[in-house]
């Protein structure tokens, strides 16, 4: 199956798509610096990029970290964005009254791993009509993903995308088991990689969540190889310093060879 976005067609047999952009938005003139770089980095492959960014992050770590714009500008934001741009954009929701506002302003609505299960939240997404990425929780086998999608397309919906971001091992630790991604592709969807979360250390950094950002390519170069529709790989110009997540984000001015280099790979693959 493919799920056309735009003009992107996201499916096995296409090169992958990816989806990219700092973790939390911070402001207008940022959201464009980045969108600005990232067209840059995706340019000498021809890459096809659905801008991600959050208005709200709802699942921080501690009460005192920060959660983002709010709904209201953070989706102006994007919706302008996309047209600058003219690329797709994407967002997560965490409410049910989210998803319509969402999908008017974006083009891909996000399920977050941790509600992946709330079946009220997923009714509204596929009740939009829009694209739905959603990623595997942390606490769930690559095949309980096929109830999460059947929940969605119930209500005709069956522009679903199925991510993975990890798995749960130990405490403050996740690990990729690359046998999930052909598992969740026997549903018929596109499977996503999430490279970036899958090096999350949730909670490692006691009011924060830590991260080993240098192992994401690794992983990337492995989903490609075993084959994906897409990666979601977040960046920023200043990890570091970035408000959410930056442990786990590629540096931005990094990505046009990560690309590089992963398309490589997803070519040899699906040559033929």
């Amino acid at each position: 199956m493919t799920v056309t976005i735009r003009d992107i067609e996201v499916g096995d047999a296409n090169p992958f798509a990816l989806i990219t952009g700092p973790c939390q938005l911070e402001s207008l003139d940022h959201a464009r610096m980045m969108a600005e770089r990232i067209a840059q980095a995706c340019a000498p492959t021809g890459t096809r990029f659905i801008f991600k960014a959050s208005y709200d992050k709802a699942n921080r770590s501690s009460l005192g970290s920060t959660r983002g714009l709010g709904m209201d500008e953070g989706l102006s934001i994007l919706s302008k964005i996309g047209a600058e741009f003219d690329c797709p954009t994407l967002t997560d929701v965490h409410l049910p009254d989210h998803c319509g506002p969402a999908a008017q302003a974006c083009d891909v609505i996000q399920i977050p791993a941790f509600l992946c299960r709330q079946t009220d939240l997923l009714l509204a997404a596929g009740e939009t009509g829009a694209a739905i990425n959603v990623k595997k929780g942390q606490f769930l086998a690559p095949w309980d993903m096929a109830n999460v999608a059947t929940k969605i397309a119930s209500t005709g919906n069956e522009r679903i995308m199925l991510c993975d971001r990890g798995t749960s091992f130990g405490y403050n630790t996740l690990v990729s088991d690359f046998r999930g991604l052909p598992i969740m592709a026997q549903t018929g969807y596109p499977v996503v990689f999430d490279a970036t979360h899958s090096v999350q250390q949730p909670g490692g950094q006691g009011a924060t969540s830590g991260g080993q950002r240098q192992f994401a390519p690794v992983l990337a170069r492995a989903a490609c190889a075993v084959g994906v529709s897409a990666l979601f790989i977040e960046t920023h110009e200043d990890p570091d310093n970035a408000p959410s997540d930056g442990p786990n984000m590629i540096p931005v001015d990094q990505m046009g060879d990560l690309i590089g280099r992963l398309r490589a790979i997803d070519d040899l693959m699906k040559q033929g």
